[in-house]
């Protein structure tokens, strides 16, 4: 099995060092395999796993919201469950949409004005 050191895994997920390690301690991802001497090696599960919660914290989800949905895919819960906790998402981070949508409106308003 081929494996990737943490400065490679960071690399390549675009992640710095010491979000892998709080994604590990937060248990986003993981349990990370350990060298023989103790060093993490990271494998392409780890990668996508990586990449998941990248996208997610990216889309504005909480640590809360990503242990949760982790928990959901690591466990015996349905697809059903699993469309649910995402669709209650995609609704949230439509609502936030629309606000900066407002908001940019607002804005527009504000450099016509003083334009």
């Amino acid at each position: 099995m081929t494996t990737l050191s943490p400065a490679a895994a960071a690399e390549r997920t675009g992640v710095s060092l010491d979000t892998l390690r709080y994604y590990e301690r937060e248990g986003l991802i993981g349990p990370i395999r350990r060298s023989a001497g103790g060093r993490r090696q990271y494998t392409e599960e780890d990668v996508f796993w990586i990449g998941l919660v990248t996208c997610f914290r990216e889309a504005g989800l909480g640590i809360t919201d990503l242990r949760e949905f982790v928990a959901i895919l690591r466990s015996e819960h349905s697809a059903q469950d699993r469309v649910a906790f995402l669709r209650e998402r995609r609704a949230a981070l439509e609502g936030r949409v629309a606000a900066l949508r407002r908001a940019i409106d607002v804005l527009d308003d504000k450099i016509a004005y003083y334009s």
